[in-house]
């Protein structure tokens, strides 16, 4: 068991050395700004200037760093929201590409904003505008001077869906003080699974509770309605896969199908677009006729790629679609979340490395919900008949989820909102 920093020396430490973060931060978001990894309207987020206004009434605060973690909270909110009507939720994240996708997806009366540095100059800021009555964080990221600031004004502190890696375990374990003084400001803390309920007891939590991931009972993605029609009736007549949040090696596997198949169009979606020049390079060399989704059009009865390097529209591309290839699980990845397709009645393929999503691809395997194949398999698994059968199985999961989400918001709202 983690021994707690009887003097609290290193989050002192910590929290003094965050004094001196206003001195460099400004100029080095305006340098992110200029090479484009920095949002020009809402980088001063970030230093606790809000860009929107308070709304009356409670507010509860939820922190996830990235844009997987924040989309999981969503089924969270709304049985929140449903059990107190009058709570604005105010979400927060750190990854510029979270709040590029998460405005079409926000619950009703749910804000964005970007988490500010974790100095205290830009924390007051950002807690004088907000006024939380809770603070919730999600998955494994937390702050030392957010925790501290906001316990320190008596806002109750939840760590929520917490996922801990050996490796991350690993990591954190040198700082074992820090980590033990941290969490023992939250009043309720609860883990996805066994082995990260132990690393965090490891580490000085007390009375962890086994609560399940929040990624399966997440609602479907959002979508353009006028487009969803626009691109159906494009396509009517035409079968539509997806491979998802692709890797070099799920897009090696992905082109060797689409050559396989010239009756069915695939829509192929970059994990990171900033790699659609290779790929289209790439699509280049195999002949095969493609379009990119940046370059505007339709596809054509010839075209047999369709490269979506494009922000926010994996939900579009699911109502397309009847099979997904869900990437990230033919190499070092290890894989990538499969329940957005699951939400929206989409077959699920991927490969045999799901080490991130263990759990998750457990649980399909055991309801005969997904299926596991090898790169060389996957034109024949698009065209199996059986395949239909795994969407229906897949949704009676996400639908059970969603049913187990009242007792944690619940929790949640007892804390004192």
């Amino acid at each position: 068991m983690a021994e707690r920093d009887p003097s609290g020396l290193l989050l002192r430490a910590y929290l003094l050395a965050s004094h001196t973060v206003p001195l460099f931060a400004p100029n080095l978001l305006r340098r992110r700004l200029r090479r484009g990894k920095e949002d020009a309207e809402r980088w001063q987020e970030k230093l606790g200037k809000p860009t929107q206004p308070r709304p009356d009434g409670p507010v509860i605060w939820l922190h996830a760093v990235g844009l997987g973690e924040v989309l999981a909270l969503r089924g969270l909110i709304e049985e929140m929201g449903a059990q107190r009507p009058d709570v604005t939720f105010l979400v927060t994240s750190t990854a510029r590409s979270s709040a590029q996708v998460i405005g079409v997806n926000l619950p009703p009366r749910t804000l964005h904003q970007f988490l500010p540095l974790d100095a205290p100059r830009y924390l007051a800021r950002f807690l004088d505008h907000w006024r939380p009555s809770l603070s919730v964080w999600a998955e494994q990221e937390l702050w030392p001077g957010a925790v501290v600031a906001a316990r320190a004004r008596g806002i109750p502190l939840a760590l929520i869906n917490a996922r801990l890696t050996e490796e991350s375990h690993a990591k954190r374990s040198r700082l074992r003080g820090l980590y033990a003084d941290m969490l023992s400001r939250f009043a309720h803390i609860s883990a996805q699974d066994r082995a990260t309920a132990d690393r965090l007891a490891s580490l000085g939590a007390r009375g962890v509770e086994l609560g399940g991931s929040l990624k399966p009972a997440a609602p479907p993605l959002g979508v353009d309605a006028a487009e969803l029609e626009r691109l159906r009736a494009c396509l009517a007549g035409r079968k539509v896969w997806v491979a998802a949040s692709t890797h070099p090696a799920d897009e090696r596997a992905a082109l060797a199908a689409a050559q396989a198949l010239p009756d069915r169009l695939l829509v192929l979606v970059p994990r990171d677009i900033g790699r659609a020049d290779s790929i289209a390079a790439e699509l280049s060399a195999t002949g095969l006729a493609y379009l990119r989704r940046s370059a505007g059009g339709l596809p054509q009865p010839q075209t047999r790629v369709w490269l979506a390097d494009s922000y926010g529209e994996l939900g579009l591309w699911y109502r397309l679609a009847d099979a997904a290839l869900i990437g990230g699980s033919f190499d070092a990845t290890n894989g990538h979340n499969p329940w957005e397709a699951a939400a929206l009645d989409v077959a699920i393929l991927h490969g045999p490395k799901v080490s991130n999503f263990a759990a998750d691809y457990a649980s399909l395997a055991q309801a005969q919900a997904a299926r596991q194949i090898a790169p060389a398999e996957l034109a024949r698994a698009l065209q199996d008949p059986d395949l239909a059968a795994l969407a229906p199985r897949a949704r009676k999961l996400t639908e059970h989820a969603r049913g187990n989400l009242a007792p944690l918001a619940r929790k949640l709202l007892s804390l004192g909102v």
